[in-house]
């Protein structure tokens, strides 16, 4: 009787344990669904929420409940840690990346939180791209500047040969638009007595003479291109904005020319990297290249078409010129634009093109393997454009 009485205690409180849980689990959907959307849990929330959560932990819930899960869960990957990932959730610290900590403490130190979505060759966290900072006063500083005649370009040979004649062309469109938002970039060979990576900009011998070799090299390539040659930073002290306003300023011209010359499909911003060139060399068949990187802005509509063109392109270099490209990087969040004009349309590239530390013939280099390798893309996609309409 005894136990009879005890099983029935048991069983009352269980069903009152699965009837408050079915009443909680109604009156949290019908606050879910019935709330003004404002104060709703968004899918943007929730993802900002677990981005910080190592895939493999959602891989491994999924195979507690699917064992065909449990087969791609990778060997080298311990049982996740349900407190390390709460904490991750309510903190953004990861406890095995101290600049989840670091970055949040230092001053400038978020800089070095952007995302590497394709590591090429030796990229890790610590030669990622780093940005010149420098007040608006030092980029205006008239500084002597030399480039050897070698080093000084001009037009690509555009004379036509046997294979060339029957090149497809963009005829009088100019289909690519290149500028510069920070134009006055420079490079440490070409600027005797400065050695500062800060103090690296000069108003002729800068970044431009680099977008002005692309832009003929993809002319040689039948693609038409035009180059903007505003000087963005004599517009922010015109304004009297400071350098951390580029992107303001280089955003009016880039959208000027968007609105007035509809045919541009595809847009460069071209700029150089401010760390060594140990990290933004590569030496291909005996000459020295200025390795590039894609960088991609997270916090607009347009970033995943962004990020395939930019995708695509780095495997594309990597096939033909093994090693050039640095890979591809997003960046969003405190401490860094986010945005980098993107927006403005789909097919916006940001590109660094080598470091401080290389020379025009480098850089030259590899403007011309870009061009190369993006004639390629861009006329295999217009051949599938052009069948897509046939059918």
């Amino acid at each position: 009787m005894l136990r009879r009485n005890r099983g029935i205690q048991t069983l009352y409180k269980r069903g009152g344990l699965y009837l408050l849980g079915i009443i909680v689990l109604f009156i949290s959907i019908g606050i879910l669904t019935t709330i003004k959307p404002a104060y709703r849990l968004s899918s943007e929330v929730i993802t900002n929420l677990t981005s910080d959560i190592d895939s493999s932990t959602f891989l491994y819930l999924l195979g507690m409940e699917n064992r065909v899960y449990r087969e791609a869960y990778p060997d080298d990957k311990r049982m996740p840690k349900i407190s390390s990932a709460l904490l991750q959730v309510a903190t953004s610290v990861k406890p095995n990346d101290p600049r989840s900590l670091l970055g949040n403490e230092l001053p400038g130190f978020s800089e070095f939180d952007s995302r590497i979505l394709i590591a090429g060759e030796g990229t890790n966290y610590t030669n990622l791209p780093m940005e010149s900072s420098p007040p608006l006063e030092d980029v205006l500083k008239d500084r002597d500047a030399v480039v050897k005649e070698t080093e000084k370009g001009g037009e690509v040979d555009k004379e036509k040969n046997e294979e060339t004649e029957d090149m497809p062309t963009t005829g009088d469109r100019d289909v690519v638009y290149i500028y510069n938002t920070h134009n006055r970039e420079s490079f440490l060979p070409h600027l005797p007595g400065v050695t500062d990576p800060n103090q690296a900009s000069h108003k002729e011998v800068n970044i431009t003479m680099v977008s002005d070799r692309l832009a003929d090299s993809l002319e040689k390539n039948g693609i038409g291109t035009s180059v903007d040659d505003s000087d963005i930073m004599s517009i922010l002290n015109g304004k009297g904005w400071s350098y951390g306003k580029s992107y303001d300023a280089s955003r009016e011209v880039a959208a000027e020319a968007l609105a007035t010359n509809k045919e541009i499909q595809y847009v460069f911003d071209l700029h150089r990297d401010a760390i060594g060139r140990e990290k933004t060399t590569k030496k291909l068949n005996g000459e020295n290249y200025a390795r590039i990187m894609f960088v991609v802005g997270l916090e607009h509509p347009n970033h995943e078409k962004n990020l395939k063109i930019a995708t695509e392109l780095h495997h594309l270099i990597e096939k033909k010129y093994p090693g050039l490209s640095r890979g591809v990087i997003t960046k969003a969040g405190a401490g860094v634009n986010g945005i980098y004009n993107q927006d403005l349309t789909e097919n916006a590239l940001l590109v660094e093109v080598g470091g401080v530390g290389n020379n025009m013939d480098e850089l030259y280099r590899s403007a011309d393997a870009i061009a190369d390798v993006f004639s390629e893309f861009y006329w295999d996609a217009e051949k599938v454009d052009a069948n897509a309409e046939g059918e």
